[in-house]
């Protein structure tokens, strides 16, 4: 989102994805997030237990792909249900993402352990937050520090 004024008129515009969030420096950049994200979540959630290295980052490498690739195809058959409830259906999204997660590392072997619902909700929401204020910092900072928001002029 891109907020900007032309005279009096003040307006937001959305942009896609820009070129450096598919380069190399922005796959590492977000799976650095995805990491520590994943990582902080489990240092506070009580029945989320992540107990290596490696199944944190094997974890957050499923985590990555679950995302990418199943995600969007569930947030788009579950759209009605998602508007009817005001968003609120995508943290249960969220939840069965990391859920999902939980269990394909469970077929590795890989000590990535989500208990119960609540502790995959509220992972889930800690991941979340996490990871948006992490990407905000990260896309100021790392992938496009040169650009300057226009918000920063006023």
């Amino acid at each position: 989102m891109r907020f900007g004024r032309e005279g009096s008129i003040f307006y937001a515009q959305w942009k896609g994805p820009e070129a450096e969030d598919f380069g190399m420096l922005g796959l590492a950049v977000r799976f650095v997030i995805n990491v520590g994200a994943l990582w902080f979540a489990q240092l506070i959630i009580r029945g989320f237990d992540i107990d290596s290295l490696a199944a944190l980052i094997v974890g957050a490498a499923i985590f990555g792909t679950v995302n990418a690739f199943l995600k969007p195809i569930v947030a788009m058959l579950s759209c009605a249900l998602t508007c009817a409830t005001l968003g609120l259906f995508a943290l249960i999204i969220n939840t069965l993402m990391l859920a999902l997660t939980a269990w394909i590392a469970g077929l590795f072997d890989l000590a990535f352990q989500v208990d119960g619902f609540w502790a995959a909700f509220l992972g889930a929401l800690v991941i979340s937050l996490t990871s948006t204020i992490l990407s905000t910092w990260a896309d100021r900072s790392i992938l496009r520090p040169a650009r300057r928001n226009v918000l920063d002029d006023w």
